[in-house]
């Protein structure tokens, strides 16, 4: 558990914070400890982790995701907030039926076609407004280091 707190308070965004949780799940399944039935699976079991654990990353806007998704995502963020622990019944019936699973969902093609499913839905106003941003933030990143 300090190993988490640690990445929570790293100084980095909250997305850049979750891409962590996310690759540690990605391990976690490739290295057997347990499953997971797609690769949107694993991503949403690593931004609910993220969010239980207190990294300030706040729910998807309500109507762009289903209902249980955003009550699910929102009461993570909540419990992370608040500092509440998590339940160990439940992560552990949680483990228990993630390990029935296979863990092809981590592999490098699976996870490939997740990213270009996603990188399809995107407008190109999407994609220039993070291109633009991407391109002043390695700017600033270039003064701080000249100067």
């Amino acid at each position: 558990m300090a190993k988490k707190k640690t990445k929570t308070f790293k100084g980095k965004s909250p997305g850049a914070q979750a891409g962590e949780f996310i690759r540690e799940v990605i391990n976690d399944v490739r290295s057997g400890k347990h499953g997971a039935r797609s690769a949107k699976q694993i991503i949403a079991i690593g931004l609910s982790k993220a969010r239980r654990s207190g990294v300030p990353l706040k729910p998807p806007a309500k109507g762009s995701v289903s209902e249980k998704t955003w009550k699910s995502a929102h009461a993570a963020y909540k419990k992370g907030q608040r500092g509440e622990p998590v339940s160990k019944k439940r992560s552990t019936a949680s483990k228990k039926a993630l390990k029935k699973e296979s863990s092809s969902a981590a592999s490098y093609s699976s996870l490939s076609r997740q990213a270009l499913e996603v990188a399809k839905k995107r407008s190109s106003a999407e994609k220039s407004k993070s291109a633009k941003k991407a391109a002043k933030t390695r700017a600033l990143n270039k003064k701080k280091r000249q100067g």
